[in-house]
């Protein structure tokens, strides 16, 4: 958890009745304000509009989402209906949450745990059916978080003492239910007493490693100097970076990693100088029905996150804009891939699998 915040939490309402409470990431750092959301559109909203963000904090948000979305879809088919008609309530909440961002894949993930557990418990009769799917969420949630501590433990493990990190988007608490993948392995070698400094670029356009990463880092005492993205290369040249360590959104059988944009950039700088490239992420972000990374849908972002900063123009009014949320590292960039389970090497294409061999 960040110093002081938490990001995401499920609590009741002032009726009695349940509501996601989250960070809204849009107004950090300049202030620190809370997103409340009463129902699944609510909910799908809040992820499709990066009031939260971050692979991990996505699905567990969309989780506490479709708990919202079965009470709608119980009370719409109201006392004796059909659990065909509740059926269809909350699989439309599910194709309406399923459309908020399409490339990271523990939204998917997420979802399909929510609906088999969906399909488990309506014999059952709606109000169990809600409870199972509120423990189901919370279960997904409290996952993510001591999932996210054993990362940190495995991957502090490749930081040496004295080591500059660099890291590139946001993956922290705010990323996540807790504790962070990225940011999980630079807490827990801080944790472990070794002195390092991270270096975190700013990840334009929507800048979440300006905003984010080095409002999380500083609230936790951690020391960070930002940078902008076209600095890396000079820090790496002038020695101030041993190590990279990024997430993921989504990653590939083979091995090809899908994160925000720049990272791709930052791999292949980290290969010309010759420093350990790593990417942090929990099984649930590892698709092994995608072969490849060009096989991933990369989600396009509006113009005006590129042209605009907080709402200032910063480019001429009708200039044509390329603006892709994320980018695909191919495998041969990747050094390792710290999970829960152990830290894959290349080749991925055997050493991911072997992840899954005791089950998901």
């Amino acid at each position: 958890m960040i110093s002081g915040f938490r990001a995401m939490e499920w609590a009741g309402s002032s009726d009695g009745r349940p509501l996601l409470r989250l960070i809204d990431q849009r107004k950090l750092p300049a202030r620190v304000e809370y997103v409340e959301c009463r129902t699944s559109s609510e909910v799908a909203e809040a992820i499709r509009n990066m009031v939260v963000r971050g692979a991990p904090a996505i699905g567990a948000a969309a989780a506490f989402g479709l708990v919202l979305g079965a009470m709608e879809a119980a009370a719409e088919a109201g006392t004796g209906g059909s659990l065909e008609a509740i059926r269809e309530g909350f699989e439309a909440r599910c194709r309406t949450m399923a459309g908020t961002r399409p490339t990271a894949v523990n939204l998917f993930w997420a979802i399909e745990r929510m609906r088999s557990r969906f399909e488990a418990l309506l014999p059952l009769g709606a109000q169990a059916m809600v409870d199972g799917l509120e423990s189901e969420a919370r279960a997904i949630a409290d996952e993510d978080v001591s999932v996210n501590r054993r990362i940190g433990e495995i991957g502090a493990a490749v930081v040496r003492d004295g080591d500059g990190i660099l890291t590139h988007c946001n993956t922290g608490s705010l990323a996540t239910v807790g504790y962070g993948t990225a940011l999980g392995v630079i807490r827990a070698a801080r944790e472990q007493g070794k002195q390092i400094r991270v270096y975190a670029s700013e990840t334009r356009p929507f800048l979440q490693g300006a905003r984010l990463t080095a409002w999380e880092l500083l609230q936790d005492g951690i020391p960070v100097t930002l940078i902008t993205d076209s600095m890396a290369a000079d820090a790496m040249k002038r020695g101030l970076v041993q190590i990279v360590v990024v997430g993921a959104d989504r990653i590939a059988a083979n091995g090809d990693v899908v994160n925000k944009i720049g990272t791709y950039a930052a791999a292949v700088l980290a290969r010309v100088h010759r420093i350990p490239f790593y990417v942090a992420a929990p099984l649930s972000t590892i698709d092994l029905k995608v072969a490849r990374g060009a096989d991933v849908p990369i989600e396009e972002r509006p113009a005006s996150e590129v042209t605009h900063i907080f709402g200032v123009p910063v480019a001429p009014e009708g200039v044509e804009v390329l603006n892709p949320a994320f980018d695909v590292t191919p495998a041969e960039l990747v050094t390792g891939i710290i999970t829960e389970r152990g830290i894959a090497r290349p080749p991925y294409h055997l050493s991911l699998p072997a992840l899954f061999r005791d089950g998901p």
